[in-house]
């Protein structure tokens, strides 16, 4: 089976460094996994992913799940609950979400047993709701791992690649709607982003959550091919590999909190023991850093949980 991430070619070499960032901590993602550490002590769990890491290893390390060995499929699923569902699930599941939406089923597509049928007629949408609501309408995928519910390139169960027109990830389906509701390539690139800008996903293993970013940074490229048979340019290329790194962000899901991310504590109450402790030097007290992401349309950067506190 041929490699479907290709971390030292295009479109993923020319934009590593952004795919790499923790918007959160201004620093790298980090590893959060403990699959290579026979590498060395620069790969164990807490170490931060540098592109320099990445172009040293084999092009087998970084792989989807479905490409890795028994073992450590098995071993991730132990200590991680990490499981891959198959794209026929996840079409079942997205169909749900877009007939609570649009107030009617088999919108993309018609569910076989294990497979679908693409609806080839143009998405129409019910009245009151336009194409330009639902690409601006908001989308997560909790632990997303390499984001099949976001954009679906290839089955993460079988790794059988599906053509673009037979995708059925959140994001696939609203860049659809772009391509079938736009007549220009300025139009297009302006609604695309926006598409972009409203899905969201995060992950707490670093290497499956690079893996999410890059297949959401190639899904770009793949549709910008399909619709106007051109590459997208380097400009355009960092404005969504950005857009990406806020919005794919590391996470664990459980605090709200950047793996492995500490700061010094902005406040620490003096106690009888720090003067007791005279001129000896003290370890400063740690606190979490919290995970953030960005509001695109408000254009400001907010935590996780103040997000999760409004509900």
């Amino acid at each position: 089976m041929e490699n479907l991430i290709r971390i030292n070619e295009y479109p993923v070499k020319p934009v590593l460094k952004l795919l790499l960032a923790d918007k959160s901590t201004k620093q790298n993602i980090v590893f959060a996994t403990n699959s290579y550490t026979h590498l060395g002590k620069r790969y164990e769990e807490s170490c931060h992913i540098d592109a320099e890491l990445l172009l040293g290893m084999d092009a087998m390390e970084i792989q989807p799940r479905v490409l890795k060995d028994a073992a450590d499929q098995a071993d991730r699923t132990k200590k991680k609950a990490e499981v891959m569902t198959p794209a026929w699930i996840v079409n079942k599941m997205n169909n749900h979400c877009d007939e609570e939406w649009f107030g009617y089923p088999d919108v993309f597509n018609l569910e076989t047993e294990t497979s679908w049928a693409v609806r080839e007629d143009k998405i129409s949408f019910p009245e009151g709701k336009t194409w330009q609501k639902y690409v601006d309408s908001m989308r997560l995928e909790i632990t997303c791992g390499e984001a099949p519910y976001l954009v679906s390139r290839y089955d993460t169960t079988t790794g059988e690649s599906i053509p673009v027109n037979e995708r059925i990830g959140f994001l696939d389906r609203k860049l659809r709607v772009v391509g079938e509701n736009t007549t220009t390539k300025e139009e297009w690139l302006k609604w695309a982003v926006r598409a972009f800008q409203a899905s969201y996903g995060y992950e707490y293993q670093g290497d499956n959550l690079l893996l999410a970013r890059i297949n959401c940074l190639i899904t770009f490229v793949d549709y910008m091919q399909d619709r106007w048979n051109e590459k997208p340019t380097d400009a355009e290329l960092r404005k969504v590999a950005n857009i990406i790194a806020w919005n794919i962000w590391q996470m664990d899901g459980l605090t709200g909190m950047v793996p492995f991310g500490y700061q010094d504590a902005t406040y620490h109450q003096m106690t009888l023991f720090d003067f007791l402790a005279g001129d000896e030097e003290q370890e400063k007290p740690k606190e979490a850093i919290p995970a953030r992401i960005f509001d695109w349309r408000s254009n400001e950067s907010v935590t996780y949980n103040s997000l999760k506190e409004k509900r």
